[in-house]
């Protein structure tokens, strides 16, 4: 089953499984009930430097990934990714995030690596 990414703004469908929110920060002006979440995993969000010295920007992106990759390498999200890459092949998992951009942000990040996993 896929591993599917989705923005904190977008409505929660039925297909989307497994609804995990990956960022740190709660989404502004989103309530609870309204991300329909299964799970808010702050220990698999970016920490608060790397998200600030990241700010988004796609020139950072190579760089942030490899960072990024280096902050996951504990024994706490490692068994969360590992968690997320077994039910991801017994179902669908959205990686549920709060970012604008849809293509530079740690959801993209943490998809392929349990991608990987799987």
């Amino acid at each position: 089953m896929p591993v599917r990414i989705k923005r904190a703004y977008e409505a929660p469908s039925d297909d989307d499984g497994y609804r995990v929110l990956v960022d740190r920060l709660w989404p502004r002006g989103r309530r609870k009930a309204d991300l329909q979440l299964d799970a808010w995993l702050k220990d698999l969000a970016p920490s608060a430097d790397l998200r600030v010295w990241f700010g988004h920007d796609p020139a950072r992106w190579k760089e942030f990934g490899a960072r990024y990759r280096r902050e996951l390498r504990g024994e706490t999200a490692q068994a969360l990714l590992s968690d997320l890459a077994r039910r991801s092949r017994r179902g669908t998992v959205t990686l549920v995030f709060g970012a604008k951009d849809a293509e530079h942000n740690d959801a993209v990040a943490l998809k392929a690596i349990i991608d990987r996993k799987r």
